[in-house]
């Protein structure tokens, strides 16, 4: 029988047109999340990791992985990842995080970590809105879930805060701010596990500031 804590990680991304200017560092970087993922669960042998990535534009969403093992992962590359078209960020969501909230409301006391990876604001669903989203978000934050969200060309904190994530980080859409970016999720996510070991709260505060003196992530 295994009784390992199983941790799902969801990762809504953007595939809109506007991304493709730096497609290949996203594609990168989500290969290194992939590569800290691994290394997690050998690090925390009682978890139990699985990933679950989503994209999306206007021609709809993309199951690119769901519920797949971290160990069995491989790399992403231009073949799986095309931007083009507008952003229906509210219809990702809504799918991405009611297709994962039905495959584990049977498993007890799992824990999932949603990020959410975008490089401009809601501008073309039609089945979700706004308030929709904000409530399900409140909801699943009561059922150890934690949602994340990473932006850049618009104002981060005041959307993130729309729907109800009180975790986010704004980036620059360069090269060194991005894989700043990276590293500063390859080491939250290490401190998020921590948290789950300890039964701590997951829900906030993901995001910490980096200490220029020791590289370390602190409060």
């Amino acid at each position: 029988m295994n009784d390992k804590h199983q941790v799902h990680n969801l990762i809504i991304l953007d595939e809109s047109g506007s991304m493709d200017s730096i497609k290949e560092m996203i594609m990168q970087g989500f290969n290194e999340i992939v590569q800290t993922i691994k290394g997690i669960e050998q690090q925390f042998p009682e978890q139990e990791h699985f990933i679950s990535m989503i994209s999306f534009n206007g021609l709809g969403q993309k199951i690119i992985h769901l519920m797949d093992p971290a160990s069995k992962l491989e790399i992403i590359d231009d073949t799986k990842y095309k931007p083009n078209a507008s952003t229906p960020l509210y219809d990702a969501m809504g799918f991405a995080c009611n297709k994962l909230r039905q495959l584990t409301e049977h498993v007890k006391d799992c824990n999932v970590l949603v990020t959410i990876l975008t490089d401009g604001e809601e501008n073309a669903s039609k089945e979700y809105t706004g308030i929709t989203i904000k409530k399900m978000v409140t909801e699943l934050k009561l059922n150890r879930w934690t949602f994340t969200y990473i932006g850049a060309d618009h104002d981060v904190e005041e959307f993130a805060g729309s729907i109800g994530i009180s975790n986010f980080i704004k980036f620059e859409k360069n090269k060194s701010a991005i894989s700043k970016l990276f590293n500063t999720e390859r080491q939250c996510r290490i401190f998020y596990s921590e948290k789950i070991r300890n039964n701590e709260n997951t829900s906030d505060d993901f995001y910490k500031t980096e200490d220029p003196s020791t590289g370390n992530i602190q409060e």
